[in-house]
């Protein structure tokens, strides 16, 4: 599969590594097409791993994952074109973070919208699933690392969108049973509120290497 990646930061060269390694052709995307650290990446990733503009990324791929910053997110993706995330399915791994000069954390947008929805009505042609932005870009790629069931979490407005992201999901190695569909493209609220909490988990445990796991009633 031709994948595009937009954005060229740890988590878009995880995910990007990931797909190479699975046999995937990835073009990893950058405002301008001599970003060094996507130029770096494509010279090591070998034959499958190429760098371009986010206009490149969306033109090539069959599949577009959103890797940027959650408050840059629409501006990249405009960048890259409606023309070119037309029909395709887009997931979104970002989150709204914004830091204070203090560190503090709040997010923008919050509450009664998401970086999901604005993605999707930005780009109402492309068939947009919130996932993966609820944890570690190591854990993202390889559930593995950690012992026992975990939890992943979707959203998005298109059923079968939704169901190419789980094939693909299937690919990191999380089997369908761990991951919730949280519904429609709403859902992303609540995922992207829990960074927050991630954030005092992380502080708490001392490593980015854990997950969520819910336990219900059979």
């Amino acid at each position: 599969m031709r994948i595009g990646i937009i954005g060229t930061g740890t988590v878009g060269q995880t995910l990007a590594d990931k797909l190479v390694s699975l046999g995937h052709e990835v073009t990893l995307g950058s405002r301008t097409k001599d970003n060094e650290r996507a130029l770096a990446w494509a010279e090591q990733a070998g034959p499958n791993g190429h760098s371009g503009t986010f206009a490149d990324a969306a033109a090539f791929g069959d599949v577009v994952l959103n890797a940027t910053g959650g408050t840059v997110s629409v501006a990249a993706l405009r960048a890259a074109g409606a023309e070119r995330l037309a029909g395709k399915l887009l997931i979104d791994v970002a989150n709204p973070l914004v830091f204070s000069s203090e560190g503090e954390l709040t997010l923008d947008p919050v509450n009664t919208d998401s970086v999901g929805e604005r993605i999707q009505r930005e780009f109402p042609e492309a068939r947009v699933v919130k996932a993966l932005n609820t944890m570690n870009a190591a854990v993202m790629v390889d559930p593995g690392k950690l012992s026992g069931e975990h939890n992943l979490f979707i959203a998005g407005n298109d059923e079968a969108a939704e169901a190419e992201t789980i094939a693909l999901l299937g690919e990191f190695g999380w089997p369908a049973e761990w991951i919730i569909d949280l519904g429609d493209i709403t859902g992303a609220r609540a995922t992207e509120m829990m960074m927050p909490f991630w954030l005092r988990l992380y502080r708490h445990f001392g490593t980015t290497e854990f997950n969520y796991a819910f336990k219900r009633n059979a």
